[in-house]
């Protein structure tokens, strides 16, 4: 993994350090940019992979392409060496090619990126790492699938915009919860109008994650008490932001489904936010009463800035409001706290995304002031991708959510067409993070959200779960 996330760079990574440390590679990459054009000439029936990053969630990607009979695995990027060598495994499982590794140090991704056999990277590295490897990486003219975060700072988002308009290399976010079943079935029932218009809509991240940020450097999930240089997968580098930061830190699993509902950037926009934060307790007590850890263990007493909740309250163009919940160091069972409410009726979910896990009620379907389960509604409205492709979703990571974000980017590069989540989605939903921090360093202050799509979001057309194709 990129495990870059000691304290200095995390402090330290600004943006003349991101030109400097790029402008020695510019020359090489700038002189195999291949801008968008090129791509549209023809359709492909194979898509050639790289990977940069294959710890667990580069790995769960790498598997839905090793599935694939229209993916090749060209090369993979990664300086860890255990979780190069247990993606190496995983491509023997199926039979496939060994790729070609790049494993020389954090930059060596560059090398990879200099081949003229890849046509497209999917980046799953730790979050200071999206924006350098995405504008590498479009620079050298590959097409970008991008896992999901926050983004370090607002002008990071600025950055992918602008490399990307610059370059005409496309880039996907790649949101998989936008793909959940019950998620894309209340999509289906807002598109045709069940709820009315939207009013109002909320999501998060409401996941107990302290035995995710916390092990003991060998095993990744409720082992022990350390993180960073001690930690072993996502605490080596992920638990460093929550000692240095206060803010929504991960915004797009419960942004990026409910945005599709009201056509963000596509006839509709974020304009505002304004966010507030509990006091850091969590991770304090999860240490000290861990067997490994104790009241007296180092990261016992360390002082997480992250607040145990965050709340951030959004505006939109067209008069919707959201909310965002960030709850991942309290004891709580998994629940993202959908709710998509509007003049006709309304649907909140609980658990983790069964078709019967919800409430629902309908004015003029439901008997009054009543809920009704959910489930008869979610099979009669399953979205007509899920009816489709059901049956090769399973097994997928995620309740099978992995399967279709990563079917619509392949599928799209093969067929030249516009990604259904791309850089706007990723510069708008990205921005909550940054903006979020500002706002409660500034006690709650209404933060205004950049129009990334400089207007474009007036004319753009919604295409996100508009068929069965992808």
């Amino acid at each position: 993994m990129f495990a870059s996330s000691n304290d200095a760079m995390l402090k330290d990574y600004t943006r003349r350090k991101f030109i400097k440390d790029t402008a020695a590679a510019g020359v090489a990459l700038s002189a195999i940019n291949t801008p968008l054009k090129t791509f549209a000439s023809e359709k492909k029936s194979k898509v050639r992979i790289g990977m940069i990053a294959v710890g667990l969630r580069g790995q769960a990607h790498l598997e839905e392409m090793l599935k694939r009979s229209d993916v090749d695995i060209v090369a993979m990027a990664d300086p860890d060496k255990i979780m190069m060598a247990a993606s190496q495994k995983l491509v023997s499982k199926y039979g496939k090619k060994a790729p070609v590794e790049y494993t020389n140090g954090p930059y060596d991704y560059r090398n990879l990126l200099k081949r003229d056999d890849i046509d497209a990277v999917l980046i799953a590295s730790p979050w200071e790492w999206h924006l350098p490897q995405g504008i590498d990486a479009m620079n050298a003219g590959k097409i970008v699938g991008m896992e999901v975060c926050g983004a370090i700072q607002l002008e990071d988002c600025w950055d992918f915009v602008n490399t990307c308009e610059k370059t005409n290399v496309p880039v996907m976010i790649m949101e998989n919860v936008c793909y959940r079943r019950d998620v894309m079935a209340v999509l289906n029932m807002a598109q045709q109008g069940l709820f009315g218009e939207i009013l109002h809509l909320q999501g998060g991240y409401e996941h107990d994650l302290r035995g995710v940020l916390f092990n003991d450097g060998v095993t990744p999930y409720n082992s022990g008490a350390e993180f960073g240089d001690k930690g072993f997968s996502e605490a080596k580098w992920r638990t460093v932001h929550y000692k240095n930061r206060n803010g929504e830190l991960y915004p797009t699993h419960g942004l990026g489904p409910v945005g599709t509902m009201i056509d963000l950037n596509r006839g509709n926009r974020l304009t505002a936010l304004s966010s507030v934060s509990t006091k850091s307790l969590g991770l304090n007590r999860y240490v000290a009463m861990h067997p490994k850890g104790g009241p007296n263990h180092p990261n016992a007493k360390v002082k997480y800035r992250q607040g145990d909740i965050v709340t951030t309250q959004i505006q939109t163009a067209n008069g919707e409001t959201i909310i965002l919940t960030h709850d991942t160091s309290s004891p709580r069972p998994y629940n993202l706290g959908f709710r998509v409410q509007g003049t006709n009726g309304l649907w909140q979910d609980y658990s983790s995304g069964g078709l019967d896990k919800g409430f629902i009620y309908f004015e003029d379907k439901s008997q009054p002031h009543k809920w009704e389960n959910t489930q008869q509604y979610m099979e009669r409205y399953d979205h007509p991708l899920w009816k489709k492709f059901g049956k090769e979703a399973e097994g997928a990571g995620h309740g099978g959510m992995d399967f279709f974000v990563d079917n619509a980017f392949i599928e799209c590069i093969k067929r030249n067409a516009e990604f259904p989540l791309d850089i706007y989605d990723l510069a708008s939903w990205y921005a909550i993070t940054p903006l979020s921090e500002k706002s409660i360093a500034e006690g709650g202050q209404l933060q205004q959200i950049p129009d990334f799509t400089r207007g474009k979001w007036m004319s753009r057309k919604p295409i996100f779960g508009r068929g069965d194709e992808y």
